[in-house]
């Protein structure tokens, strides 16, 4: 039996400016707690994120919603994608849509021989009697399927998407170009990456880093922990090829995946 209480408040928001919103889950495991993001557009309004779906998101965020929604998963892990199922308008990157269609417990890392949900993850519960086991990943029906190159448009601003696989072979960032913002999902945050999880591919990694490296970045807000600058992201950025780069040449190195992944970029960028 769980002893532990139930929360006042599942969630819990950070106001980052008018038009932007940090969102989380006070009450999960800290190491694993998702941001989730709300970015105010003039036509449309925008969700990165829904979080772990034991509460409702949807109805959380109610009274800051007052135009047509697009909640998007930056890719299809449980922290990241349990909650979408709500929304009436949802887009992930088409390499995971079939995961997120099917509710594939693996793919999004929350069946039960992975481990990664737990009774101790909770300091407080969503709602009584809830217990780990008891947790299910729902499937949904994407509305839009997203790709390297398309274009988010809110009125008053546009994202470009990022495909940048490596942690998830659908990992996906959003862009701002003018104001070189960059909503990273768990492409690049501020702690330990995960590369070795099912579907994550270090050399894609690589390559998605080494893209990044030449992106004009002004502030990232990741999927997790705190945002940060252009400088902290290089940083991160360095540490992590330094530690993953094989001895010799990296090109020598990529797999064809990751060819192709570079390629896209390349023609992308016009370079």
């Amino acid at each position: 039996m769980n002893n532990k209480s139930v929360c006042d408040s599942w969630f819990a928001t950070h106001k980052i400016s008018d038009l932007l919103y940090c969102i989380n889950e006070i009450h999960y495991w800290e190491w694993n707690r998702a941001n989730i993001w709300l970015i105010k557009g003039q036509k449309q309004d925008l969700l990165i994120d829904t979080g772990l779906g034991v509460a409702s998101l949807r109805q959380y965020i109610a009274s800051l919603i007052d135009k047509p929604l697009l909640a998007i998963a930056s890719h299809v892990h449980f922290d990241h994608a349990g909650g979408i199922h709500e929304f009436d308008e949802i887009a992930i990157h088409t390499a995971e849509a079939e995961a997120l269609r099917h509710g594939d417990c693996h793919a999004a890392l929350c069946n039960p021989e992975s481990g990664w949900i737990l009774d101790e993850h909770f300091s407080q519960l969503p709602y009584p009697g809830f217990t780990a086991t008891q947790y299910t990943f729902q499937a949904a029906e994407p509305t839009q399927l997203l790709q390297e190159g398309d274009v988010i448009d809110l009125g008053d601003r546009a994202f470009e998407i990022l495909h940048l696989p490596g942690h998830s072979p659908g990992c996906i960032a959003l862009y701002d170009p003018f104001s070189q913002e960059l909503f990273s999902g768990d492409i690049i945050y501020d702690g330990d990456l995960l590369d070795q999880l099912p579907g994550s591919d270090i050399s894609a990694y690589i390559a998605s880093y080494e893209y990044l490296q030449h992106l004009p970045v002004e502030i990232v807000y990741p999927g997790h922990y705190h945002m940060f600058g252009q400088q902290r992201m290089q940083e991160l950025i360095a540490d992590y090829l330094a530690a993953k780069r094989q001895p010799g040449c990296p090109a020598k190195n990529f797999s064809l995946n990751t060819q192709e992944i570079v390629k896209q970029h390349t023609h992308r960028s016009g370079g």
